[in-house]
């Protein structure tokens, strides 16, 4: 075998077939097998998509086995510690952090881009009182492509930046009202003179002509979780918003696509799932039943927020989260039977050899959810804070396939394990 490619050997026929290397900046090489079928006349079968590299990429880097994750290139620990949400999104858009006045002209631009047409209120008014936010907004964002018709068909990469500053500045004024609406609340609009993240907790919150206090630690709380779920590379959220974009749909139907796949507790969903097991558990006295339970591998109960697809190491997003989590609990003074519950299992799955040897650390879930709860906001909004945050990151991930020249429209192909043809009587 040549140092650049990989053989592959029929062994029904002994027909040699070599399939070239390609080598990436960091991380895994990848054999390019796009020739396979042309060349072997079979396929490969692959489920789950993990071993599968389907694009080119120079957004997001996860090196799992070590715990680290780089927004292009930036270590996510100096982004979330360091820089702004905003800092982050403007980074995966533009490819370089922005200096003070980009920063300046960047926040001004989404706060003017906030409102939403006055003519989405009648979709809004159109669900049920107890619609799930994550239904409304999905749907609210893809009629956004019916108020702004104007930019549908874009050809430069003004109108494309133009456009991702428009969803990018939206989709908290449409998740806040999507909240407000689903609880028969007044709709709260964006208030220019606070920062993105302050705001959408503004509209979440806030009463007509009345004054809403929110602490320091509860926006940078909140900014931060923004900051960590702003891209996380080819996720099944994000392979959705590509394969969607793929057809050459607008990004409003590609992003609704995106939101549809996240909303599920293996994905987004997943934090709102800690918090529903914590309160299930109760109280600490019932902790050791419930790991007792986790190590049954008769017993069909999981721990949720522990382990990762990706990181086989702790993830790093958590161990932020974490040091956040604890400064909150501080801060405000929260004593909570869920926190002392949450802390009892983290305290023996982080020294228990059955869950140290399986890599089933906390994860970003298990923090993230309990952040949530302590910042008081309805577990049903909890994937909808995933969507805002994550938005940049799609986006940036649309135009980079816009951007390839050899796009081609996602097309897998199956192995068939149905019936021959039949004969019809």
């Amino acid at each position: 075998m040549a140092n650049n490619t990989v053989t592959i050997i029929d062994n029904r026929t002994g027909k040699k077939f070599d399939f070239p290397i390609l080598l990436p900046t960091i991380g895994q090489s990848v054999v390019d097998i796009s020739d396979f079928y042309k060349d072997t006349g079979m396929f490969t079968f692959d489920r789950g998509f993990t071993s599968t590299a389907s694009c080119r990429s120079r957004i997001t880097y996860i090196d799992g086995a070590k715990g680290k994750l780089m927004y292009r290139g930036y270590d996510i620990s100096y982004l979330a510690n360091k820089k702004t949400y905003l800092d982050a999104a403007y980074l995966l858009l533009h490819k370089d952090l922005p200096t003070k006045q980009q920063y300046d002209a960047f926040s001004y631009e989404l706060k003017k881009r906030s409102f939403i047409h006055e003519g989405m209120k009648k979709l809004f008014d159109a669900f049920p009182d107890n619609a799930h936010p994550m239904a409304i907004l999905s749907s609210a964002v893809a009629a956004l492509s019916t108020f702004y018709f104007d930019s549908l068909d874009m050809d430069t990469p003004e109108e494309v930046i133009e456009m991702a500053h428009r969803i990018i500045a939206k989709i908290p004024t449409i998740a806040a009202f999507s909240y407000r609406y689903s609880n028969g609340l007044p709709v709260i609009y964006p208030d220019l003179d606070k920062g993105f993240t302050e705001n959408f907790l503004y509209m979440l919150r806030g009463y007509p002509h009345h004054h809403v206090e929110l602490s320091p630690i509860e926006v940078e709380a909140l900014d931060t979780i923004f900051t960590l779920h702003a891209d996380h590379e080819q996720n099944a959220s994000t392979t959705a918003v590509r394969v969607v974009a793929s057809t050459h749909a607008h990004p409003y139907a590609a992003i609704s696509a995106g939101i549809g796949a996240l909303w599920g507790r293996a994905h987004g969903g997943a934090n709102e799932s800690v918090i529903r097991q914590l309160e299930m558990i109760g109280t600490i006295d019932n902790v050791e039943k419930f790991i007792k339970k986790a190590k049954d591998k008769n017993d069909p109960f999981r721990l949720m927020g522990f382990g990762h697809r990706v990181y086989k190491n702790f993830d790093p997003r958590a161990k932020i989260l974490k040091k956040l989590r604890d400064q909150l609990v501080d801060e405000l003074d929260i004593d909570s039977e869920l926190i002392a519950v949450a802390n009892k299992i983290e305290q023996i799955a982080l020294s228990d050899e059955y869950f140290v040897s399986r890599n089933l650390y906390p994860n970003i879930d298990f923090y993230s959810g309990l952040i949530l709860e302590a910042l008081k906001i309805p577990k049903e909004m909890f994937a909808v804070i995933f969507v805002i945050g994550r938005t940049p990151g799609w986006i940036a991930q649309w135009i980079e396939l816009k951007e390839q020249p050899d796009m081609k429209i996602a097309r897998p192909r199956q192995l068939y394990l149905g019936p021959n043809e039949r004969t019809p009587e």
